[in-house]
């Protein structure tokens, strides 16, 4: 038992793994471009509504410790399987391993504008693919010792390139611009929506909590210190887009990283920015393809997903996870090589379902403590009923604030709408069967 036992930075590493990745830096840019260094204050307050978020799934996780379907289990145990199957399959898989395909499609386009090299960008996807999936058939070890360099390496590198700029020490010119470039209220409301993307994922660490030492101080601490982290990394990367980027190229940029690690440090910058990319794209689908994996087991158990993905290899993995998810990735970069636009659109979509999912597990507190009310939990959420509730009201607020334009905010409600009824159309199939 103790040879696979992880530790309270295993926990930080998996849930700074999701969350940072080159669709966040991307929101980064677009939010300091539009509200230069005020945007830390909307990033503020998404860090701490994801916080009650974090919070609620800790209770959870403590009051039923030893789970591997995560917040299915949770929700089946609340609301029953109809809302569990409309959360995880629209929230969680389709949510996820579309937008694992777009990091990996983002990453081959941005390896190719570096490099210059006449290879077709899927070979860089595969390549990525296919290396994750090999790691995660070894077992917990091999994606733990991966997930801990990822994640140092990453978060160390976005530090120091943000601590360059911020303290003016970079090779290229420094740009003069005011430290807010515009403001009004609709604005700071609209890009805290955009800022909540910047902290979606740090509850991958619960499907692992079975292997973590301590985990009812480890897994809500560890997940809580991963979102401060993200948000002290990416505050300082803030400070040195404003003295190295002009506010409206950032906006602008469909890659923003590339951009400051060139306007940074020249060419060495933008092949560095390149790299975090990489490692970046890697963290996210190492802690995508290992959790997914392990929820897809937790949902066959509860006769949710086909039994075959109840299967564990000599390694003790659910291999038949691993290979579903890994491929599934595969096929969303391949759809979205030619069309990052309309596939960054998507995710938008998948990310209502996310939010969605969120407030689901706010729900499941409220209805747990009406139902059980004795039970013992090693963690429990402060004030009450208080921060589930505002986790609700906040994440419906950014719901109805997911896109800064109307016309767009409509079609992703109006998207988000039809994925609902084809989720309906699942259940209906699934269920009888249970």
């Amino acid at each position: 038992m103790d040879e696979k036992k992880l530790g309270l930075g295993s926990v930080v590493s998996v849930s700074v793994g999701l969350v940072v990745a080159t669709s966040c830096l991307v929101s980064l840019g677009e939010g300091a471009g539009a509200l230069g260094i005020l945007f830390i204050g909307a990033m503020l307050i998404a860090m701490l509504l994801n916080m009650t978020t974090i919070a609620s799934l800790s209770e959870l996780n403590a009051l039923m410790p030893n789970t591997t379907g995560g917040l299915a289990q949770y929700t089946l145990a609340a609301l029953g399987p109809f809302p569990t199957l409309l959360s995880m399959v629209g929230g969680y898989i389709v949510c996820n391993t579309l937008s694992c395909g777009v990091e990996a499609s983002i990453f081959s386009f941005s390896v190719s504008d570096t490099t210059g090299l006449k290879v077709p960008s899927l070979v860089y996807t595969l390549v990525m693919v296919v290396a994750i999936l090999i790691a995660n058939l070894y077992g917990v070890d091999m994606f733990a010792k991966i997930q801990d360099i990822v994640a140092f390496l990453l978060v160390g590198s976005l530090v120091v390139m943000g601590f360059i700029g911020m303290i003016g020490v970079g090779t290229c010119p420094k740009v003069e611009q005011p430290m807010v470039p515009n403001f009004n209220i609709g604005t700071m409301v609209s890009m805290t929506a955009v800022a909540f993307w910047l902290f979606i994922g740090a509850e991958y660490a619960i499907p692992i909590s079975k292997n973590v030492k301590n985990a009812k101080r480890n897994v809500p601490l560890g997940m809580m210190i991963g979102l401060f982290v993200i948000f002290i990394m990416q505050s300082i990367m803030i400070f040195g887009f404003h003295n190295y980027v002009d506010w409206g190229e950032l906006s602008e940029s469909a890659a923003p990283h590339l951009l400051y690690g060139y306007s940074l440090l020249g060419p060495v910058g933008k092949i560095w920015m390149m790299l975090v990319g990489a490692l970046a794209v890697i963290s996210t689908q190492n802690s995508t393809v290992n959790s997914l994996a392990t929820i897809c087991q937790g949902m066959a158990k509860m006769n949710m997903m086909p039994r075959c993905f109840k299967k564990l290899n000599k390694n003790n993995v659910p291999f038949v996870g691993v290979w579903f998810i890994s491929i599934l990735i595969l096929v969303f970069a391949f759809i979205s090589s030619d069309s990052s636009d309309a596939i960054s659109f998507f995710i938008l979509v998948g990310s209502v379902f996310w939010m969605v999912s969120y407030i689901f597990a706010h729900i499941d507190v409220l209805v747990l403590r009406h139902r059980l009310p004795k039970a013992p939990r090693s963690f429990k959420v402060p004030f009450g009923p208080v921060l589930p509730i505002v986790g609700i009201a906040g994440t419906v607020f950014m719901i109805c604030n997911i896109s800064t334009d109307p016309t767009e905010r409509n079609a992703i409600l109006l998207l988000s709408g039809a994925v609902f009824l084809a989720s309906v159309s699942y259940t209906h199939l699934t269920l009888p069967t249970t």
